[in-house]
């Protein structure tokens, strides 16, 4: 384990100054527009390469050093970043130039995080694979508890340029701690050794697709997790405008709920630790679904800040539960010489969800659900008494209805017996597969 933790430890810096961008661009971007699209509009942008080369990833991460792609894909986070900067701080920047920014780091941050996920197994013990997913989720949810108060707090007095400038700092301890740390590397099977590239592009391309299909209880993961991740990455490109319309724009309070949502995260990654999670696996991922959904519902039905602040602790505090419960069993189930590729497809699945949730969101928002919940709109005498009505309302109602579907998911899960059952179902691999 000191390998993941040194790795690990300069996450957590390197990852608050980049939360602490994201928060002062989404706030720069809704001043500029004050359009929900506008906002979801950065998410599709960062998803729309993933799509593209998340099948090439996945061959890339199989063939070559794991390590220098993780290097690459920090630089090219670097190198984005100090773009956005340079536009800022010569008062040229503007959207088309962010959507163009976030698109390249989308497609080589892809690389990155697939290299780091496939390369887990490898430095951490099996048993420890749910506890290195928590410690993981961690990372992402202690940055956002600190992120949200500095940037909210420093915004108003150096800006976005000033916020930008500190994070382009904390990249050195991401790098640092990646350059000194050694990640092995998987050993191939005899068939890639002896022959690397000849093996048909197209074969290479699918075979992520092809090992998932001819496994039913992986392929009934890969469901499980596509039902639900569509109705939660609707919520959360609508999270931040449902916020920000229900209080005028206020960057304090969408500060405090976001805060709030990363003690939660942290809380449950921590518990989750120190407790290693479900004996079943698949338990704690369908548990984590329904508790992230029940509790995400809450924010709903209320337009007070201290129960926003309530229900997004508590339905975050789910979500290390639910991804690291799956991911010990993707890295129990699959071979590390075949994980690149595997793991690839079933992350373009998510990313063709998460390209697909903006485009939904944003539009469905904005053209229908809001005009809709309106005083004197078609969907106010019907859900105005439990939503409220003007600006937001159409908002909250479709993150109701989102948040609902993923609660079913969870249930529904259970009525499944492949599913159910996947770790019975599927040994575990100790030893390189033939491809």
């Amino acid at each position: 384990m000191r390998t993941f933790i040194t790795i690990w430890l300069g996450q957590i810096v390197s990852t608050i100054g980049s939360y602490m961008t994201v928060f002062a661009l989404t706030i720069w971007v809704w001043q500029v527009t004050g359009s929900a699209t506008a906002l979801t509009l950065v998410g599709f942008f960062v998803q729309l390469p993933r799509l593209l080369i998340t099948p090439f990833s996945g061959i890339i991460v199989d063939k070559f050093n794991r390590k220098q792609l993780m290097l690459l894909g920090d630089i090219v986070a670097f190198l984005c970043t100090l773009t956005i900067f340079l536009l800022h701080f010569t008062d040229r920047l503007e959207l088309w130039h962010l959507y163009c920014v976030v698109a390249i780091y989308g497609g080589f941050g892809q690389i990155q995080t697939l290299a780091y996920s496939a390369s887990i197994p490898l430095i951490v013990p099996k048993e420890q694979f749910t506890r290195a997913g928590s410690m993981s989720a961690a990372v992402n949810y202690a940055s956002a508890i600190l992120s949200p108060i500095l940037a909210g707090s420093l915004y108003p007095i150096i800006g976005l340029g000033g916020i930008i400038a500190i994070d382009i700092t904390t990249f050195a301890a991401g790098l640092i701690t990646l350059i000194i740390s050694r990640i092995p590397q998987p050993t191939l099977s005899e068939s890639q050794n002896e022959n690397p590239i000849k093996e048909n592009i197209w074969q290479n391309l699918t075979f992520g697709f092809r090992y998932i299909f001819a496994k039913p209880p992986l392929l009934a993961m890969v469901i499980a997790f596509t039902f639900f991740a569509l109705p939660n990455d609707i919520g959360k490109v609508l999270y931040n405008p449902l916020i920000l319309a229900r209080t005028g724009g206020d960057s304090q309070i969408l500060g405090s709920v976001t805060t709030a949502a990363g003690i939660g995260g942290i809380t449950g990654a921590l518990l989750l630790s120190a407790w290693g999670g479900f004996k079943r696996k698949v338990d704690g991922m369908l548990v984590g679904f329904i508790g992230a959904g029940f509790f995400r519902a809450l924010l709903c039905f209320t337009q007070m800040p201290s129960v926003w602040m309530f229900s997004m602790f508590c339905s975050t505090m789910h979500t290390p539960l639910f991804y690291s419960s799956s991911n010990a069993i993707w890295y129990a189930k699959v071979p590390s010489n075949l994980q690149g590729r595997v793991l690839a497809a079933d992350q373009s699945i998510g990313i063709v969800i998460s390209l697909l949730a903006p485009l939904i969101a944003g539009p469905l928002a904005d053209k229908v659900f809001e005009p809709a919940m309106q005083p004197q709109g078609a969907l106010a005498p019907i859900f105005g008494s439990i939503f409220g009505t003007g600006e937001g309302a159409g908002i909250t109602l479709i993150y109701a209805v989102a948040s609902i579907w993923m609660l079913m998911v969870g249930i529904g899960g259970y009525f499944f017996p492949t599913l159910r059952n996947v770790e019975k179902l599927l040994p575990d691999c100790d030893e390189p597969e033939q491809a």
